[in-house]
């Protein structure tokens, strides 16, 4: 491992903007800095484009710096104008509060609450009067300044309103408080907040003093091979949460990373060494076919946001699709695993297979071409093969009760839910 943070950022490619690398350098060699990225509460869940700036954090935690993380109940409230070319819905104080608590137990489970902490802006940002606010911060910050920067600037021409347009010293009063009260001396965000990053370092020394020793870095912003925003998958967002996405579905959205993106993600998204990547990247490399590189890249990612366990449910989940064996697996891998198949509803009750594969499920068009399958050996059950047209499906012999799997053929498979 690199000797500086800085060295290690900057051999994982994580490392964009910075506003003094050596000031930075020597204060990181000094002493054990307090390090802040900052997450609005607009969702119930945190997705794996929140683990860029995250995974960065978790590198200093890991290098005995103390990182915190900031709640914006408060700027949460009024809209971050980043990355959007319109303004955000207001979300009730209610919900708000509901998703400050989902993420605050999102974030415990990646960062623990040993030498880390969360804190809330609302806490300090609705003491602030209107008077106070214009008084002691709208006079240090020049309208011009702020129309510069490149967040407000991309908004001008389809408009922004006042409330969004102050979003800029609202987090740069963020850093100015975590610095005075909370020892935080390094702001750490995406591309995209380099404008507010750098207002709340000029306002942290217009009032501490030119000396004060603030400073700001940027995660780069991750791209794929194809040149699309890393993050997204073809169903929508990936999510950290296991209800939104499975942790089977979690675990394939990194499985299935495009050869040519598998050396970033590894140094990017995982804690293993520069020899274990290289070694990956040879592999690799030599057997592409194998995708043994997205293989560690899934179970690394998968172990640090579920679990050991979760990683042994989505390889146990593949493992089946792929043989066809699934009838060892559990309900809790059944409804994972599924999701993407189509599906059908039957009753609890025990049926003819032929009656129920047309008439119950509709997953045959004929009883002539469900016999003709099923003589065939194309239909199996529950992972067993099915060639008797007298057979009976009993739906609660299997999976709790609660689903029947069907492959036709060699890969078409349907998911059956009992009702």
């Amino acid at each position: 491992m690199a000797k500086n943070i800085l060295d290690e950022l900057a051999w994982r490619g994580a490392l964009n903007q910075l506003t003094d690398e050596e000031g930075l350098r020597k204060l990181t060699e000094e002493k054990q800095v307090g390090i802040y990225v900052g997450t609005d509460p607009t969702g119930d869940s945190l997705h794996v484009g929140h683990l860029i700036p995250f995974m960065m954090l978790k590198r200093f935690q890991l290098m005995g710096h103390k990182p915190v993380i900031v709640i914006g109940g408060g700027t949460g409230s009024i809209g971050d104008p980043s990355g959007r070319n319109s303004e955000r819905v207001l979300q009730t104080m209610d919900t708000i509060a509901e998703n400050k608590a989902k993420l605050t137990k999102q974030m415990e489970k990646l960062f623990g609450r040993d030498n880390f902490r969360i804190v809330d802006n609302y806490t300090w940002l609705s003491k602030l009067s209107m008077l106070d606010f214009l008084r002691d911060f709208g006079k240090l910050f020049p309208v011009n300044q702020m129309l510069a920067k490149e967040v407000v600037a991309s908004r001008l021409e389809k408009g922004i309103s006042y409330t969004e347009f102050t979003y800029q010293i609202l987090q740069s009063i963020d850093f100015l408080h975590l610095y005075q009260h909370e020892d935080v001396q390094v702001q750490l965000g995406g591309a995209d907040q380099w404008g507010n990053i750098t207002a709340g370092i000029d306002l942290i020394h217009k009032i501490e003093g030119a000396d004060a020793k603030a400073y700001g870095l940027t995660n780069p912003l991750m791209l794929k091979a194809d040149g699309t925003k890393f993050g997204k998958s073809a169903g929508g967002a990936v999510y950290l949460d296991p209800e939104k996405t499975s942790p089977y579905e979690f675990y394939q959205f990194w499985f299935n990373q495009d050869d040519h993106d598998v050396e970033k993600f590894l140094k990017f998204f995982t804690f293993l060494s520069q020899d274990q990547i290289a070694d990956l990247v040879k592999q690799s490399a030599e057997a592409p076919e194998k995708r043994i590189g997205q293989r560690r890249l899934a179970q690394e990612v998968t172990k640090f946001v579920h679990g050991d366990e979760a990683v042994k449910e989505a390889e146990a989940i593949s493992a089946a699709l792929f043989s066809g064996n699934v009838q060892d697996l559990t309900a809790s891998e059944i409804e994972q695993g599924f999701k993407q198949f189509p599906t059908a509803d039957a009753t609890s009750a025990p049926e003819n297979i032929v009656t129920w594969l047309v008439d119950t499920t509709k997953i045959e068009s004929s009883r002539r071409q469900a016999r003709e399958d099923i003589t065939n050996g194309a239909i199996s059950i529950n992972g067993e093969k099915q060639r008797d047209l007298d057979f009976e499906i009993d739906p609660q012999s299997h999976f709790d009760g609660k689903f029947v799997i069907v492959k036709r053929g060699k890969k078409k498979y349907f998911l059956v839910r009992i009702h």
